[in-house]
């Protein structure tokens, strides 16, 4: 079994690193408030703004918390399950932050792959997605792919039969052990 494994927002909170940063320099916003995948617009934040600042977190990537404890024991026993490669979408400048990140929490893995833009991942020969993007959600239905959403504030809207949603990646692997 071929398994995508997601980062920001799956693995890595990186979200909790920006609302830091961010409410050094804006009104204060909580990560209950991020509610959609675009909240930028409704906190009228340029979204070149947050992608340069989201993008700028990872520089500090030590300061990133992870969404869950004992990720690596968990990400090891998902290895057991088949291939585990870390899909992720990002600026390729992060990309060897977002690997010191993983190694310092002992995340197992087969390969790193990056892809530009988010729903590219569908087009990606893997046989389930754990991911948290709404776009992407949707762009794996489109091409049918089986996909796990990792719940967040912001994929709460997500209500499709074909998606199962998991609030930890322990539960994911108990999905997985039904595919």
């Amino acid at each position: 079994m071929k398994i995508a494994l997601d980062v920001d927002g799956v693995l890595a909170d990186v979200i909790v690193s920006w609302l830091n940063y961010s409410n050094t320099i804006r009104p204060a916003i909580y990560k209950h408030e991020v509610t959609d995948w675009e909240f930028w617009k409704k906190f009228k934040i340029d979204r070149f703004d947050f992608y340069i600042e989201l993008s700028s977190c990872w520089k500090n990537w030590i300061s990133i918390p992870p969404t869950e404890n004992d990720l690596s024991s968990i990400t090891k026993l998902l290895s057991t399950m088949g291939q585990v490669d870390i899909v992720t979408a990002r600026e390729r400048s992060t990309d060897s932050f977002v690997k010191s990140w993983l190694n310092h929490h002992d995340i197992s893995y087969d390969n790193y792959i990056s892809v530009i833009d988010g729903p590219m991942k569908a087009d990606l020969d893997y046989d389930v997605f754990i991911d948290d993007s709404p776009h992407n959600a949707e762009k794996f239905l489109k091409n049918s792919k089986k996909m796990i959403l990792y719940s967040q504030p912001w994929n709460q809207h997500i209500s499709n039969p074909s998606i199962h949603r998991v609030s930890n990646l322990t539960e994911a692997i108990e999905k997985i052990k039904l595919y």
